[in-house]
């Protein structure tokens, strides 16, 4: 799988910007603030219908413009497939899939597939849990596209939900008589329904990445493991075996009932507070180098490597399942010490497509040679 043709109408820092791709390795190389990070930056965004940089949709339309537009040529095997996306801040974005009639954006989701590095990333180890739990999330999604719609179910169901808590505790704070919460265990039920599918498919992930993430902290960081990956979070005790696998079959019911019976005990402490604490929304994955948490443990370098470990697994795991995805690096290798930056490079190098961005010539490694594109001004030109 690789990009052919980029194509860009006012986002980001580009009124206008066509760009021709080959497969093999890419490199924008230009001075910091000159719109390289945007171009794989809308790359990403065809895959996953987000940024790596900000979690709204309007910093990504050019100052004074009304909408975006991000459209690629996506070449699979023999098939080609041109995506387009139109980015509407304030109102509905639109999507079209070789110049049809208009899809829902969350359609073009498996079409590309990409894995992102970038400086970003450092918050997988030394974030917050919500950071770890996106990073799941896109997994899932690239691994089954379908994942997007589940996704959007349970967060519509946690914001139903959450609202008729918040009603029933600023009712007991005021000495009402609370809110008429009889509708509650129906959304227990919704909550349940959808949380254990995700759930689920999360701790496939999890599973798939253990060894994975293992062997390429090892490639990066020789004899400075083990690295182990832990689910935590009250929802799934009881539903995946001691070696973080599901259980089977029977996984997303012994989920589901695990969700449920963890909402029940949480109840009493959610209507005082006024807020949902049970669910994939509050659970997070534990990052283990050695016997200890890597969170708090971990030198800066150990950090580095372990979230590049976990991109280098996603990319492993993806590209046994078909379809390998383009690789982005951006802006990575300044932020690496002379062997991590060696070692990355020598792993990527393969890669069917690879885009980089980097401010000089000397930060690109000499084995990801390939085509060179000078970026500054708003201008992107090959070399």
């Amino acid at each position: 799988m690789h990009v052919t043709h980029l194509s860009l109408a006012d986002f980001r820092s580009y009124p206008r910007a066509e760009v021709s791709l080959d497969p093999g390795v890419t490199a924008f190389v230009g001075p910091n603030g000159q719109g390289k990070t945007n171009l794989v930056e809308a790359v990403g965004y065809l895959a996953t219908l987000g940024s790596h940089r900000v979690s709204s949709d309007a910093p990504l339309v050019r100052v004074g413009a009304e909408r975006a537009v991000v459209r690629a040529q996506v070449r699979q095997g023999e098939r080609q497939q041109l995506v387009e996306l139109e980015l509407n801040p304030g109102r509905a974005n639109r999507a079209r899939i070789n110049r049809s009639s208009q899809v829902r954006p969350r359609d073009v989701l498996g079409i590309l597939r990409t894995v992102l590095f970038a400086p970003e990333d450092l918050a997988l180890v030394k974030g917050d849990p919500g950071e770890r739990r996106r990073f799941l999330d896109e997994l899932v999604t690239a691994r089954s596209p379908r994942m997007a719609g589940v996704r959007s179910d349970y967060e519509r169901v946690l914001k139903q939900r959450n609202s008729l808590l918040k009603s029933a505790a600023m009712a007991r704070r005021h000495g009402g008589r609370g809110a008429d919460l009889s509708t509650l265990d129906v959304w227990d039920q919704h909550l349940a329904r959808a949380g254990a599918e995700l759930l689920g498919r999360r701790l496939e992930v999890v599973a798939a990445l253990q060894p994975l993430a293992d062997k390429a902290y090892e490639q990066l960081a020789p004899g400075g493991g083990p690295v182990s990956l832990e689910y935590r979070g009250p929802s799934v005790e009881g539903g995946f075996s001691e070696g973080g696998h599901p259980q089977g079959a029977g996984a997303r019911e012994e989920l589901e009932a695990g969700l449920l019976t963890a909402l029940g005990e949480a109840r009493k402490r959610e209507i005082e507070r006024g807020v949902t604490l049970v669910g994939p929304h509050r659970d997070d994955l534990l990052l283990k180098l050695g016997r200890m948490p890597a969170k708090g443990y971990a030198s800066h370098g150990e950090s580095w490597s372990y979230a590049l470990a976990l991109r280098l697994a996603s990319y492993e795991l993806l590209r046994g399942e078909g379809n390998e995805p383009v690789l982005v690096l951006d802006d990575v290798f300044a932020e690496l010490d002379v062997k991590r930056r060696a070692r990355l490079a020598e792993l990527v190098a393969p890669g069917e497509q690879v885009l980089v961005t980097a401010a000089v010539e000397e930060d690109v490694p000499a084995v990801l040679s390939g085509a060179r594109f000078a970026v500054a001004e708003g201008e992107v030109v090959r070399r």
